[in-house]
């Protein structure tokens, strides 16, 4: 199961993240998301752990709780979805 992890302190590491989330079960990864320009936590992320029973326990357990001076919000990723590229839109004429 992924989830979506968000409300992380800038300070969080995904070693951190990780371990956080194998006190309930097996993590295959862990990942904060940065910006692209300054490399900087853009304050979520994700975990994804393969038994869907223990991933709901770490969601029910971890959700509205503090983790690193922070109160984490924790639920299910919803699937990506396409993004338009933004800009203006190239016609014809």
């Amino acid at each position: 199961m992924n989830i979506y992890v968000s409300n992380l302190s800038y300070d969080t590491t995904t070693e951190s993240l990780q371990k956080l989330f194998a006190e309930y079960g097996e993590v295959s990864s862990a990942n904060i998301i940065t910006d692209r320009d300054s490399g900087r936590s853009r304050g979520f992320g994700f975990v994804e752990m393969p038994n869907d029973a223990e991933a709901q326990k770490a969601i029910d357990t971890l959700n509205n709780t503090e983790f690193e001076g922070k109160t984490l919000t924790v639920n299910i990723a919803r699937p990506k979805t396409e993004r338009r590229s933004g800009g203006y839109n190239k016609r014809q004429y």
